[in-house]
């Protein structure tokens, strides 16, 4: 089947009624508002967003936002009636009303070609042998990565921050001197490193204990490479990150392991049985984020 390259627009809603949701588009426009018609829709009682209030509207491979509100809408913290909007770039609908960083994405697009008539048989045609399916290959992954200091884009977002960088590698931890400095009791100093090696993004375990996980498989000193939709676990109870692909790295909420009822604990002690806690997961955003 043949494929096409288009830009993807993507809004991650930072905060806000859609706050954690990772909206795609790929039409020419994208309507923001309260009214049924809009692709971008919000509560109706939130009064402080307009019916109609914005659009991103696509120019070939560039997107242009226009507001058409009451109350505004800001863009890096500035207001704006049109502008161009660069990847990375967040948007607040309102003073202080719900707030969304815009991204674009490079992706191939399935295009499915018009079938040509089917030819007419005279005589019914012998079914042609089954055609061996291939098996499946096993995904392989480069063991061994060089450390090393080279330009190559990274943005993280933590809360309702977005730190980009354009060179890595990239240091995240506790002490002030990281790249990325994230007050979190789950961290130490010095507690992982984002780097780029063999065409891809790795991350690699500064800790010493195996704590940094990339979909629960430890990092390493020596680090792993991530690929689209991974999952990055800075501690067993977070911090945790999504990896969306060119370098981008969006924060995940671990929800804390529930504790056992009671009547649980009663039966536990009855029959001397352990009883294990279920855990959740869920994405969403966080509040803080320090440099």
């Amino acid at each position: 089947m043949a494929t096409q390259s288009t830009i993807v627009a993507q809004l991650v809603h930072i905060s806000g009624p859609l706050k954690g949701k990772i909206q795609e588009f790929s039409e020419p426009e994208i309507a923001i508002g309260r009214h049924p018609s809009c692709v971008v829709r919000f509560p109706a009682d939130l009064v402080l967003i307009s019916r109609n209030h914005a659009k991103v509207i696509r120019q070939g491979n560039t997107f242009k936002l226009v507001d058409s509100s009451t109350n505004g809408t800001f863009v890096n913290g500035k207001r704006v009636k049109e502008t161009l909007l660069k990847s990375g770039d967040v948007i607040t609908l309102a003073e202080a009303g719900p707030k969304f960083s815009f991204l674009t994405q490079m992706k191939e697009v399935e295009t499915v070609p018009k079938a040509p008539p089917p030819p007419v048989m005279e005589t019914p045609a012998e079914p042609p042998p089954p055609a061996s399916i291939p098996a499946e290959k096993e995904e392989v992954r480069p063991e061994k990565a060089v450390i090393e200091k080279r330009e190559a884009p990274l943005v993280i977002q933590y809360g309702p921050t977005l730190r980009s960088f354009k060179m890595v590698p990239v240091v995240i931890g506790r002490n002030p001197s990281c790249d990325v400095v994230l007050d979190h009791a789950a961290l130490l100093d010095r507690h992982a490193e984002f780097f780029f090696s063999n065409e891809q993004y790795w991350v690699r375990d500064l800790t010493g204990a195996g704590t940094v996980q990339i979909n629960r498989r430890p990092a390493g000193p020596s680090g792993l490479p991530v690929s689209m939709n991974d999952e990055l676990l800075l501690a067993p109870g977070g911090p945790a990150f999504r990896f969306l692909g060119q370098g981008r790295f969006v924060e995940l909420e671990v929800q804390a392991e529930e504790k056992p009822s009671e009547k649980a604990e009663d039966e536990d002690r009855q029959t001397g049985e352990k009883v294990s806690a279920p855990r959740n997961r869920k994405s969403l955003f966080k509040k803080y984020f320090r440099h």
